[in-house]
């Protein structure tokens, strides 16, 4: 007897929301559960004061790739929102990313020559040739008053550990502007949809079944027998039964407040380094659709430890965690009818082009030899 639907896909992110949208353009039948209230995972927005907020931190999307570009703008138009974020430190304000600007309010530098001179003279005296931690790779690829007032206390909070117990890894490069250009993307597309990412997750789903508040854990025998194929975007240790041990993340908590102003900080984010502010930065959303609204709303955002229960939002890649995902990898390769993709299930931090992209690559491939 055939099955209900060809795919279950299971998680309405942009991973299955895309592979949902794919499969069913290529008439196949797909049901789509999340065990969250509303579809769209990490990018749902919510509408607070007429306001689009990012219910799961700031979203902007970037690419260089003008077919991904066309791809997401067919569901909704996106606007030309760029990304400068400003940042706090030690109470000033400066441009981030590092660039002539932040140079110039730093140290006063008004060349390239002149900040390039600043900065190599700080390498030459605080690098090292073979950095053993985070502490010593920034300083070896920066110097100290970038490290100091950008880095130190701001990668420490979002970490929960020192800098000189971190990983050299974390910080495989710095990227320094010797341009007077506050973009944060070097990306040639970017923006934000006109009227949230909800518009882009209905578009997507647009006349697929879906189910919310629907936990594929809380029976997937059931759920295993309603279709040929399962999509799969949760923690790929939990489809296991973390049976191997549990891999490890960092969580966020995020604080929404009401203002009765219509601008609070002028930008959209903020980012906040020094260790006497809990939050790492504070985000203003009406900012990314340049909104006119009489009130504002901010969130503040706090990362924290991760335990079972609270959002995985980033991978902790170290050995120890990297070599328990390899094994559960060549778990999941076993699995021949179960289709794994996106960043639970690949334990691996993924900007929004890069999943668009990965799920538009494993449903191709699998709807050419499915």
């Amino acid at each position: 007897m055939k099955n209900e639907y060809d795919y279950l896909i299971v998680g309405s992110g942009l991973f299955g929301s895309v592979f949902a949208y794919e499969a069913t353009k290529a008439g196949k039948k797909c049901l789509v559960i999340d065990k969250r209230e509303h579809i769209g995972g990490n990018v749902h927005c919510e509408n607070i004061e007429g306001i689009n907020v990012h219910k799961y931190g700031a979203h902007i999307f970037h690419t260089n790739d003008k077919t991904l570009w066309n791809y997401v703008n067919q569901f909704v138009e996106f606007n030309n929102f760029t990304n400068s974020p400003m940042s706090l430190s030690k109470g000033k304000l400066y441009n981030l990313p590092f660039n002539m600007n932040t140079f110039y309010q730093l140290w006063g530098t008004k060349t390239p020559q002149e900040a390039k001179a600043k900065i190599d003279e700080q390498i030459a005296i605080y690098g090292v040739e073979n950095p053993k931690n985070l502490e010593e790779q920034a300083l070896s690829l920066v110097g100290k008053d970038i490290y100091d007032h950008f880095i130190k206390e701001y990668t420490e909070k979002q970490w929960g550990r020192k800098a000189t117990e971190l990983p050299a890894f974390i910080i495989k490069r710095l990227p320094v502007r010797f341009t007077f250009d506050n973009n944060y993307f070097n990306d040639t597309y970017q923006g934000i949809p006109i009227g949230g990412y909800n518009k882009l997750i209905e578009g997507l789903l647009e006349g697929i079944e879906v189910a919310t508040k629907t936990d594929y854990f809380s029976d997937r025998e059931k759920f295993n027998k309603l279709s040929d194929k399962i999509v799969y975007s949760g923690k790929i240790d939990e489809y296991f039964d973390y049976k191997l041990g549990v891999l490890e993340y960092r969580s966020l908590h995020f604080e929404n407040e009401i203002l009765e102003t219509d601008n609070f900080q002028g930008n959209a984010v903020v980012n906040y380094n020094d260790a006497d502010y809990d939050y790492t930065r504070i985000i203003e959303h009406k900012h990314f659709e340049f909104g006119k609204q009489n009130k504002t709303v901010i969130t503040k955002e706090y990362p924290q430890e991760w335990n079972p229960g609270k959002e995985a939002f980033y991978p902790i890649n170290d050995a120890k965690n990297q070599s328990l995902f390899d094994e559960y990898k060549k778990l999941s390769l076993e699995e021949k009818n179960v289709i794994f993709g996106g960043r639970l299930s690949e334990y691996k931090y993924y900007d929004m082009h890069q999943v668009i992209a990965l799920a538009l690559t494993r449903s191709k491939k699998e709807l050419e030899n499915g």
